[in-house]
Protein backbone atom coordinates (compact mmCIF):
# COMPACT_ATOMS: atom_id res chain seq x y z
CA UNK A 1 0.00 0.00 0.00
CA UNK A 2 3.13 2.71 0.06
CA UNK A 3 2.99 2.73 -3.82
CA UNK A 4 0.30 4.60 -5.26
CA UNK A 5 -0.12 1.89 -7.93
CA UNK A 6 -2.57 0.00 -5.34
CA UNK A 7 -4.30 3.12 -3.72
CA UNK A 8 -6.77 3.34 -6.96
CA UNK A 9 -7.91 0.22 -6.55
CA UNK A 10 -8.04 -0.18 -2.33
CA UNK A 11 -10.21 2.32 -2.63
CA UNK A 12 -12.48 1.28 -5.20
CA UNK A 13 -13.25 -1.84 -3.64
CA UNK A 14 -13.44 -0.31 -0.38
CA UNK A 15 -16.63 1.62 -1.74
CA UNK A 16 -18.02 -1.89 -2.94
CA UNK A 17 -17.57 -2.97 0.44
CA UNK A 18 -19.07 -0.18 1.77
CA UNK A 19 -22.11 -0.55 -0.78
CA UNK A 20 -22.96 -4.21 -1.32
CA UNK A 21 -23.17 -5.21 2.12
CA UNK A 22 -25.88 -2.24 3.08
CA UNK A 23 -27.91 -3.45 -0.29
CA UNK A 24 -27.42 -7.30 0.91
CA UNK A 25 -29.80 -6.93 3.93
CA UNK A 26 -32.09 -5.37 1.89
CA UNK A 27 -32.15 -8.29 0.10
CA UNK A 28 -31.69 -10.64 2.62
CA UNK A 29 -35.32 -9.13 4.12
CA UNK A 30 -36.46 -9.58 0.60
CA UNK A 31 -35.36 -13.24 0.28
CA UNK A 32 -34.62 -11.98 -2.75
CA UNK A 33 -29.92 -12.99 -2.71
CA UNK A 34 -29.75 -15.36 -5.51
CA UNK A 35 -31.00 -12.06 -7.45
CA UNK A 36 -27.69 -10.68 -6.66
CA UNK A 37 -26.33 -13.31 -8.50
CA UNK A 38 -27.94 -13.63 -11.31
CA UNK A 39 -27.12 -9.47 -11.70
CA UNK A 40 -23.72 -10.28 -11.64
CA UNK A 41 -23.79 -13.07 -13.92
CA UNK A 42 -26.22 -11.04 -16.31
CA UNK A 43 -23.35 -8.10 -16.13
CA UNK A 44 -20.85 -10.58 -17.39
CA UNK A 45 -22.50 -11.47 -19.85
CA UNK A 46 -23.36 -8.37 -20.99
CA UNK A 47 -20.33 -7.22 -21.00
CA UNK A 48 -18.74 -9.59 -23.47
CA UNK A 49 -21.52 -9.12 -25.81
CA UNK A 50 -20.81 -5.31 -25.88
CA UNK A 51 -17.08 -6.26 -26.57
CA UNK A 52 -17.84 -8.52 -29.28
CA UNK A 53 -20.15 -5.50 -30.89
CA UNK A 54 -17.27 -3.09 -30.58
CA UNK A 55 -19.23 -1.12 -27.12
CA UNK A 56 -17.25 -0.41 -23.95
CA UNK A 57 -17.75 -3.70 -22.00
CA UNK A 58 -18.70 -1.55 -18.74
CA UNK A 59 -21.75 0.01 -20.76
CA UNK A 60 -22.86 -3.84 -22.02
CA UNK A 61 -22.78 -4.95 -18.47
CA UNK A 62 -24.40 -1.79 -17.05
CA UNK A 63 -27.79 -1.98 -19.88
CA UNK A 64 -27.99 -5.98 -19.32
CA UNK A 65 -27.73 -5.85 -15.52
CA UNK A 66 -30.57 -2.49 -16.12
CA UNK A 67 -32.96 -4.18 -18.06
CA UNK A 68 -32.53 -7.56 -15.62
CA UNK A 69 -33.70 -5.35 -12.61
CA UNK A 70 -36.06 -3.78 -14.59
CA UNK A 71 -37.90 -6.10 -15.70
CA UNK A 72 -37.39 -8.82 -13.18
CA UNK A 73 -40.80 -7.80 -10.96
CA UNK A 74 -42.92 -9.38 -13.82
CA UNK A 75 -41.20 -12.34 -14.01
CA UNK A 76 -41.15 -12.47 -10.11
CA UNK A 77 -45.04 -11.99 -10.13
CA UNK A 78 -45.78 -15.71 -12.64
CA UNK A 79 -42.60 -17.50 -11.01
CA UNK A 80 -42.37 -17.99 -7.26
CA UNK A 81 -40.34 -19.65 -4.84
CA UNK A 82 -36.99 -17.70 -6.77
CA UNK A 83 -37.51 -19.61 -10.11
CA UNK A 84 -37.23 -16.62 -12.11
CA UNK A 85 -34.07 -15.59 -10.58
CA UNK A 86 -32.52 -18.96 -10.81
CA UNK A 87 -33.73 -19.05 -14.33
CA UNK A 88 -31.87 -15.38 -15.02
CA UNK A 89 -29.06 -16.97 -13.14
CA UNK A 90 -28.17 -19.97 -15.68
CA UNK A 91 -29.59 -18.58 -18.54
CA UNK A 92 -26.84 -15.70 -17.71
CA UNK A 93 -24.51 -17.75 -16.69
CA UNK A 94 -24.68 -20.34 -19.61
CA UNK A 95 -24.81 -17.03 -22.55
CA UNK A 96 -21.64 -15.76 -20.89
CA UNK A 97 -19.80 -19.39 -20.53
CA UNK A 98 -20.79 -19.96 -24.37
CA UNK A 99 -19.39 -16.04 -25.68
CA UNK A 100 -16.03 -16.94 -23.50
CA UNK A 101 -15.61 -19.80 -25.10
CA UNK A 102 -16.07 -19.52 -29.05
CA UNK A 103 -15.11 -15.90 -29.24
CA UNK A 104 -11.25 -15.91 -28.57
CA UNK A 105 -11.11 -11.89 -27.87
CA UNK A 106 -13.89 -12.43 -25.07
CA UNK A 107 -12.12 -15.09 -23.34
CA UNK A 108 -9.61 -12.58 -21.69
CA UNK A 109 -12.60 -10.62 -20.52
CA UNK A 110 -14.40 -13.57 -19.15
CA UNK A 111 -11.91 -15.07 -17.08
CA UNK A 112 -11.48 -11.40 -15.62
CA UNK A 113 -15.20 -11.14 -14.77
CA UNK A 114 -15.32 -14.10 -13.13
CA UNK A 115 -12.02 -14.32 -11.26
CA UNK A 116 -11.98 -10.53 -10.64
CA UNK A 117 -9.78 -7.57 -11.75
CA UNK A 118 -9.81 -5.34 -9.10
CA UNK A 119 -5.66 -4.28 -9.34
CA UNK A 120 -6.22 -2.93 -12.68
CA UNK A 121 -9.00 -0.41 -11.72
CA UNK A 122 -8.25 3.30 -12.71
CA UNK A 123 -9.07 6.15 -11.59
CA UNK A 124 -12.46 6.67 -14.23
CA UNK A 125 -13.59 3.25 -12.10
CA UNK A 126 -12.88 4.95 -8.28
CA UNK A 127 -15.24 7.96 -9.67
CA UNK A 128 -17.83 6.04 -10.73
CA UNK A 129 -17.86 3.76 -7.55
CA UNK A 130 -17.97 7.08 -5.69
CA UNK A 131 -20.28 8.80 -7.19
CA UNK A 132 -22.92 5.42 -8.11
CA UNK A 133 -22.35 4.77 -4.20
CA UNK A 134 -23.54 7.65 -3.11
CA UNK A 135 -26.38 7.71 -5.68
CA UNK A 136 -27.16 4.55 -4.38
CA UNK A 137 -27.19 5.27 -0.64
CA UNK A 138 -29.31 8.37 -1.47
CA UNK A 139 -32.24 6.41 -3.31
CA UNK A 140 -32.09 3.72 -0.75
CA UNK A 141 -32.22 6.24 2.21
CA UNK A 142 -35.63 7.36 0.37
CA UNK A 143 -36.73 3.50 -0.14
CA UNK A 144 -35.94 2.09 3.04
CA UNK A 145 -38.67 2.86 5.00
CA UNK A 146 -41.08 1.62 2.21
CA UNK A 147 -39.01 -1.63 1.50
CA UNK A 148 -39.49 -2.24 5.34
CA UNK A 149 -43.17 -1.56 5.29
CA UNK A 150 -43.55 -3.51 2.10
CA UNK A 151 -42.04 -6.52 3.83
CA UNK A 152 -43.43 -6.58 6.87
CA UNK A 153 -46.44 -4.88 6.42
CA UNK A 154 -47.51 -5.46 2.91
CA UNK A 155 -51.54 -5.22 3.08
CA UNK A 156 -50.66 -1.23 3.92
CA UNK A 157 -50.58 -0.55 0.51
CA UNK A 158 -53.25 -1.98 -0.81
CA UNK A 159 -55.54 -0.49 2.03
CA UNK A 160 -54.28 2.87 1.28
CA UNK A 161 -54.52 2.00 -2.33
CA UNK A 162 -51.14 2.54 -3.09
CA UNK A 163 -49.06 1.14 -5.99
CA UNK A 164 -46.28 -0.87 -4.29
CA UNK A 165 -44.43 -2.34 -7.85
CA UNK A 166 -42.64 1.57 -8.44
CA UNK A 167 -40.48 0.92 -5.19
CA UNK A 168 -40.01 -3.17 -5.84
CA UNK A 169 -38.75 -2.01 -10.03
CA UNK A 170 -36.99 0.82 -8.44
CA UNK A 171 -34.70 -1.22 -5.77
CA UNK A 172 -34.15 -4.03 -8.39
CA UNK A 173 -32.78 -1.56 -10.98
CA UNK A 174 -30.75 0.07 -8.47
CA UNK A 175 -28.91 -3.03 -7.38
CA UNK A 176 -28.57 -4.50 -10.33
CA UNK A 177 -26.77 -1.18 -11.81
CA UNK A 178 -24.62 -1.23 -8.50
CA UNK A 179 -23.78 -5.21 -8.77
CA UNK A 180 -22.72 -4.85 -12.70
CA UNK A 181 -20.69 -2.12 -11.66
CA UNK A 182 -18.81 -4.43 -8.92
CA UNK A 183 -18.74 -7.05 -11.14
CA UNK A 184 -16.46 -5.30 -13.33
CA UNK A 185 -13.95 -4.72 -10.57
CA UNK A 186 -14.54 -7.49 -8.08
CA UNK A 187 -15.83 -10.46 -10.57
CA UNK A 188 -18.88 -12.68 -10.42
CA UNK A 189 -18.19 -14.59 -7.21
CA UNK A 190 -16.19 -11.23 -5.13
CA UNK A 191 -19.09 -9.17 -5.52
CA UNK A 192 -21.69 -11.69 -4.54
CA UNK A 193 -19.70 -13.06 -1.72
CA UNK A 194 -19.62 -9.50 -0.25
CA UNK A 195 -23.81 -9.24 -0.69
CA UNK A 196 -24.73 -12.61 0.46
CA UNK A 197 -22.43 -13.17 3.14
CA UNK A 198 -21.84 -10.41 5.81
CA UNK A 199 -25.35 -9.96 5.79
CA UNK A 200 -26.34 -13.45 6.09
CA UNK A 201 -24.14 -13.51 9.51
CA UNK A 202 -25.59 -9.91 10.91
CA UNK A 203 -29.05 -11.23 10.64
CA UNK A 204 -28.06 -14.33 13.26
CA UNK A 205 -26.27 -12.06 15.18
CA UNK A 206 -27.55 -8.80 15.15
CA UNK A 207 -30.52 -7.47 17.67
CA UNK A 208 -32.36 -5.19 15.42
CA UNK A 209 -32.55 -3.83 11.93
CA UNK A 210 -29.81 -0.95 12.59
CA UNK A 211 -27.23 -3.18 14.52
CA UNK A 212 -27.91 -5.99 11.10
CA UNK A 213 -26.86 -3.11 8.96
CA UNK A 214 -23.58 -2.31 11.29
CA UNK A 215 -22.66 -5.84 11.73
CA UNK A 216 -23.02 -6.49 8.04
CA UNK A 217 -20.86 -3.14 7.32
CA UNK A 218 -18.20 -4.11 10.01
CA UNK A 219 -17.62 -7.81 8.86
CA UNK A 220 -17.84 -6.68 4.93
CA UNK A 221 -14.97 -3.89 5.44
CA UNK A 222 -12.95 -6.25 7.98
CA UNK A 223 -12.86 -8.94 5.10
CA UNK A 224 -12.11 -6.82 2.15
CA UNK A 225 -9.05 -5.70 4.00
CA UNK A 226 -7.48 -8.51 5.34
CA UNK A 227 -8.34 -9.67 2.19
CA UNK A 228 -6.59 -7.30 0.13
CA UNK A 229 -3.28 -7.32 2.15
CA UNK A 230 -3.25 -11.22 2.12
CA UNK A 231 -4.11 -11.27 -2.18
CA UNK A 232 -0.95 -8.93 -2.29
CA UNK A 233 0.99 -10.49 0.02
CA UNK A 234 0.53 -14.05 -1.02
CA UNK A 235 0.37 -12.59 -5.13
CA UNK A 236 -2.96 -14.12 -5.51
CA UNK A 237 -6.37 -13.17 -7.69
CA UNK A 238 -8.32 -11.18 -4.97
CA UNK A 239 -11.37 -12.26 -5.67
CA UNK A 240 -11.07 -16.39 -4.97
CA UNK A 241 -8.90 -14.85 -2.00
CA UNK A 242 -12.10 -12.78 -0.65
CA UNK A 243 -14.82 -15.50 -0.93
CA UNK A 244 -11.81 -18.06 0.68
CA UNK A 245 -12.08 -15.78 3.75
CA UNK A 246 -15.80 -14.93 4.11
CA UNK A 247 -16.70 -18.73 3.63
CA UNK A 248 -14.11 -19.23 6.83
CA UNK A 249 -15.47 -16.49 8.40
CA UNK A 250 -19.16 -17.56 8.27
CA UNK A 251 -18.36 -21.11 8.92
CA UNK A 252 -16.91 -20.19 11.80
CA UNK A 253 -19.24 -17.47 13.06
CA UNK A 254 -22.15 -19.73 12.40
Amino acid sequence: MSSDLFIVPFLTGLGFAILLPVLGCYLRLRDEWLAALAYANVAAAGALLAMLGGWAPVLGGLLAAGLAGAGRHLFARRLSGGAGDALLLLGAWAGAILLAANAPMAERLGHALFDGQLYFADSEQLWSVAIGGLVAMIVLRALSSRLLLARVYPDLFRLRRLPAWPIHVGFDLMVALCLALATMSLGVMGAFALVFIPPWLAFRRAKNWRNGLAWALGIAVLAYVVAFVAALGLDQPFGPVLALLLVLVGLLVA
